[in-house]
């Protein structure tokens, strides 16, 4: 196939929905063979039945990011059946429980970091060996614009999301010199399943009401934008983009 990701195998965690679905949709459009890794199988095949109507291959692989041995077995599957790993986009992740820092409970703090940020510890650990081994590889994590910021209420998901970009700097000084790239992307509020949830909550509502009267542009972000982006770092177009957060937020973190 040809296009910017012609022939490479990249694993794209979260893909049942959402940013992660547009990504993988887009990255095989682009030429990519693709593994999904996601808990939700059945949003899993459906995001795969997109890509092989299309054309494309791909693999489903449920995936519990927290489980080591679950990951393990993905990076093994992928390189069984592709022979090999060329790029990455860990995406998955969940959202804040909207309590105060003091409210929150060690369970819920857990069940954030362990997603948003061990998550992507855990897939780096798995994913790196074999793109050493290859020569080289491209790695993109999601963080968000709070990993730069904070908000009321969200101390666990602020937490985490500051930790991806750090967790890929420091990635990023290890493997540079031996190939293997990693950068970070911080999107604003994207209009996906989970912040449609969110945005129909009383509770949030004042929250993207403010969002939008201040914002730069004036309105949520879309998927396929995400996406874009990360596909543009997982592709030999953007080789000397290396250990970088940048923004898809419309301008978000400029005011």
């Amino acid at each position: 196939m040809s296009g910017e990701l012609a022939d490479k195998v990249i694993i794209v965690t979260g893909a049942a929905g959402g940013i992660g679905r547009e990504a993988a949709i887009r990255f095989a459009r682009a030429g990519a063979q693709i593994a999904i890794a996601d808990l939700m199988v059945e949003g899993s095949e459906e995001t795969a039945q997109m890509i092989t109507k299309d054309g494309g291959n791909v693999i489903v692989v449920r995936t519990d990011i927290t489980a080591e041995e679950d990951v393990e077995a993905l990076v093994n599957r992928t390189l069984s059946h592709f022979g090999r790993i060329d790029g990455a986009f860990n995406n998955a992740g969940l959202e804040q429980a909207d309590k105060l820092l003091h409210e929150i409970s060690l369970k819920e703090w857990q069940k954030v970091v362990g997603v948003d940020l061990t998550g992507v510890f855990i897939c780096m650990k798995y994913q790196i060996p074999p793109m050493l081994k290859a020569g080289g590889g491209s790695i993109v994590n999601t963080a968000s614009g709070l990993g730069q910021v904070a908000i009321p209420k969200a101390s666990e998901y602020v937490a985490a999301k500051h930790g991806v970009i750090g967790l890929t700097r420091a990635a990023a000084v290890d493997y540079g010199k031996q190939g293997v790239r990693v950068n970070a992307i911080l999107p604003g509020i994207i209009e996906t399943p989970m912040v449609s949830r969110l945005v129909n909550d009383p509770a949030f509502l004042p929250i993207f009401d403010s969002y939008r009267a201040r914002h730069p542009m004036g309105r949520l972000g879309k998927p396929e934008e995400v996406a874009e982006t990360a596909l543009w770092l997982l592709s030999d177009a953007a080789s000397y983009i290396h250990g970088a957060a940048i923004c898809v937020d419309g301008g978000a973190l400029a005011i």
